[in-house]
Order: structure tokens, then sequence, then C-alpha cells
């Protein structure tokens, strides 16, 4: 079996093919500010990219008539439970209109389909960032109406909590772990029972990232709103202008560790023992969903090559639990193995 696998980034498109478990081609296409300005909304950008694909598996040698699906990234859809998705009407119709906001992964769903259509094969989309598997006392907030929602960074979350379980000698269902993906954006992950049972929302709590804020002082968040500033400019402030690089001007992790440890930057070492002593924050809070019963703390994520980082996080958390390392991520392998499961008899789920 052949599969197409699409993962649309902000300023990319990744692209490869996998004949069964191997991959056989790849590719990153990069966007330039200047290519993507003519668009107002993310979703525009669908027939530019779709042409580009298509021009760039065509020099690789592959048609569509190749393939035996596509699978697109999955966005920012309506919370559903882990699994592959076949991509219906309605993902379509959410992906045009939202529910939770513009992301460039919506466009995953919208490309896969649609090259799917043009090949007359299935189109699928696995783990989005909206998987809900939270347990009902884990939704509630503090405040009526307002209930704790879930957005993580479920494809590589899953994938290597799989990967963690096996190097532990248990099955996924088995294993209770606490998985920490540290990308552009970060996540701290409870899995439990094949689950996971509680999250920090990428989108509004938990540690700050290189450009999200996390969790910040409610009274400061109101003063912001309150401050002359429009709702989409607070949005863009604390959504990509926020974390690091609110303080230290960059988005780029490494810069950070080398100003901190190769110019000696106080600023800079400031943040980057900040980032590592909330994400340590976190974990304890996750270690307590599990009630203090963790195989696992797993590192996952580019910021996860860093030893001086990982180590920082380590510090305090070290006497929770064995710790795993397994860096980077793997978004485009666990897209191809969700379809290939389906495409090898497990039932696709509906959205």
């Amino acid at each position: 079996m052949k599969v197409l696998v699409i993962n649309p980034g902000a300023t990319s498109t990744k692209i490869s093919v996998f004949e069964e478990e191997q991959e056989i081609f790849k590719t990153n296409i990069v966007h330039t500010a200047q290519d993507l300005a003519p668009f107002t909304h993310v979703i525009q950008q669908g027939p530019f990219r779709k042409a580009l694909i298509l021009e760039t598996i065509a020099r690789a040698g592959f048609r569509l008539a190749d393939f035996d699906a596509v699978c697109g990234r999955g966005g920012l859809l309506r919370h559903i439970p882990s699994g592959t998705y076949a991509i219906s009407d309605r993902a379509i119709a959410d992906v045009m209109d939202p529910p939770y906001g513009e992301h460039a992964s919506n466009l995953g769903v919208l490309l896969a389909r649609e090259l799917g259509d043009m090949a007359g094969i299935p189109s699928f989309f696995v783990d989005p960032v909206c998987v809900d598997e939270m347990t009902e006392v884990a939704h509630v907030s503090g405040y009526k109406g307002m209930q704790r929602e879930s957005f993580f960074h479920a494809l590589n979350q899953k994938s290597i909590a799989r990967k963690a379980a096996k190097l532990l000698g248990k099955t996924y269902e088995e294993a209770r772990l606490i998985v920490i993906h540290m990308g552009g954006g970060v996540s701290v992950a409870a899995h439990e029972g094949g689950l996971v049972v509680d999250d920090f929302n990428v989108k509004d709590e938990g540690a700050f990232g290189m450009d999200r804020g996390g969790s910040l002082p409610v009274n400061a968040v109101i003063n912001l709103c309150f401050s002359g500033l429009t709702k989409q400019e607070v949005k863009k402030r604390l959504g990509v202008e926020a974390g690091a690089y609110s303080y230290v001007g960059t988005k780029d992790f490494r810069e950070v560790e080398r100003r901190a440890f190769e110019e000696h930057d106080p600023d800079c070492k400031l943040i980057f023992d900040a980032m590592a002593y909330q994400l340590a924050k976190d974990v304890g809070a996750m270690a307590a969903v599990l009630k203090f019963r963790v195989d696992a703390v797993v590192y996952t994520g580019g910021m996860a090559f860093s030893d001086r980082f990982t180590q920082a996080i380590t510090d305090y958390v070290g006497n929770l639990a064995p710790v795993l390392r397994l860096p980077g991520e793997e978004e485009m392998r666990s897209l191809a193995e969700g379809a290939l499961r389906v495409l090898h008899g497990e039932p696709a789920k509906v959205y």
C-alpha cells in the first residue's frame, strides 16, 4: 500500500510518500511571506498549495493514480476521540468555517480530500490537535460556562507514547505516562489506559512556549483586553507574540539557549530557566492526575534535542519516574501509520 502524506504548516507544506512502513520520498515546500501575502484567510491558500503538491509529486516521478490513499494533518475541528477519520463533507464544512479558528493544519483536511477525490481514492486525517479524551472532572474549569478544552499535539503525543510504552515492555493501554511535547508550542499530557485523560491546553493554559503565553494572570489579561486593543489584536499578542518572544525577541529556542550560555545574556538565561521550571510544574500536575503512579516521563519535540534543557527539567522531576527522551517529531510517519491501519482493515472513524 502506498500513501501520500500532507502536513501543511504556517510557512511550509511537508510531503511524504510511504510504501507500507517505508518512507520512500519526502520534501518540504517552503512558502515565503510574499507567496502567502495575497491570501486573507488560511483556507484560501488551498489551490495555491495543491498546485505545488501536484507539481512536486510529478517531478518526483509519482502520479496520483499510484497512491492507495491520501492522509492530511487534521486541524481545529470539533472535539473528537483519537483515531483515523475518513474525510467527510462535515469535516470539509468545518475547515471552511472552523469552529475554533484558523490554522494551517486545517488545510491538511481540505487538500487530502481534494487530491483523494481527484484520484478516486480514500482520504483521511489522524489525531488532530482537537482530540479530546479528557475525563468529565478534568473539563471543569472553575467558572460555569467556561469548560476546559483539549487542544494539544495529539499526533506526536500519541505516537511517542506508543513508542515509550514499547520501550517499557508495555502496551500503550497498560502504560501510565506523562508526555511533554516541546516545539514552537508545548503541551504536557497524562496518558492512562490508552487515553489522554488530561492535558494542558496549548492555546490558553500550562507552560508558555516560544510565542504563546500559556497560563497568564487573569486580572492582567483583563487589563490588556481593556487597554484599547481590539479583540483580534489581543488574540494576536497572546497567541503569536507572547511567550519567550515577548521577553527576548526570538521564536527560535536554539537562539535562546545560545544567547543564554554562550553570550551569557541574563534575560535569555532567565527565560530558559523559566521554561524548564513551568514545564516541570505541569509534569507535577499531571502526576497528580495519575495519582503519582507514573511509569515514565517522556520528552519529545525539537527542544528535546537539547541536553541542557532536558536536564534542567529532569532536575525537578527526575525523582518522580524514569525519564525517556525521544526527541523530534514523527508526524509524517504517524499520519501514514494511521492511514495504513485503515487500509489494512481497521474501520475508519466517522467525523
